[in-house]
């Protein structure tokens, strides 16, 4: 019977079965939360992935690296803070939001170079791999137009009352915030959000142990999976 060696990542051998995880209590604490390497995007092993709290990260040139980060960086529902700031951009109706119109364009946004930031952790075939999961009706975008723009918006995977979120972008100023305010709208019981970032600590994220992210997956990921209305959702 194959072991695992807690001090390494574990490798997924070719032709493993999707589900051919350790447990997430296995993740290294250096580099934080790598938990396994190798194994190929699949719909049915990102599936089996993100039910466990595990998710694909890496770069052009790597392999497929897997983690599963602790703390853990979550909003809870009923616990977003909205920013007068915000509120007041709202108010000006300036955006027009959509879910699922424009998803390839949104993860191209997404991967697009930011300042400051030598490259990108959304390669073609993660790029590939999530606009299957999205023709599957598992991942799903929220679009932010000005006029006939696409000036922001965000993607991730949602699964029974949770989504699980990917990454953002914006073009212009709160348009990305936007967006993840139209999110909030559906009636999702958890939004991951990874790692923290002041971005979304500000809106309400806090972070959580590890074991508890995984205890609220089995409380709400098993559930009917919240539908995300097409078209207009503002």
């Amino acid at each position: 019977m194959r072991t695992h060696d807690p001090l390494r990542p574990y490798w997924i051998a070719d032709g493993a079965p999707p589900d051919a995880f350790p447990d997430v209590a296995f993740a290294l604490d250096e580099p934080e939360g790598l938990l396994a390497i190798g194994g190929d995007l699949s719909p049915a092993r990102l599936l089996a992935g993100y039910r466990r709290g595990i998710f694909p990260w890496y770069s052009e040139g790597q392999p497929i690296l897997w983690w599963s980060p602790n703390p853990r960086a979550v909003l809870v529902r009923d616990e977003l803070v909205v920013p007068r700031s915000l509120k007041k951009r709202v108010r000006q109706n300036r955006f027009r939001c959509t879910f699922d119109q424009a998803f390839e364009a949104v993860i191209r946004g997404c991967a697009a170079p930011r300042r400051d930031e030598p490259g990108t952790w959304i390669t073609d075939e993660m790029l590939d791999a999530y606009c299957r999961l999205a023709a599957l009706g598992i991942a799903h975008s929220v679009e932010c137009w000005r006029d006939d723009q696409l000036v922001g918006g965000l993607y991730g995977v949602a699964l029974g009352e949770v989504f699980f979120g990917e990454s953002m972008f914006s073009k212009e100023s709160d348009a990305s915030k936007i967006a993840f305010l139209e999110l909030c709208k559906a009636p999702f019981a958890l939004i991951d959000c990874q790692q923290p970032s002041s971005h979304m600590m500000r809106l309400g994220a806090r972070e959580i142990p590890r074991q508890q992210f995984v205890e609220l997956l089995d409380q709400y990921a098993d559930r009917p999976t919240v539908t995300l209305d097409d078209g207009t959702c503002v």
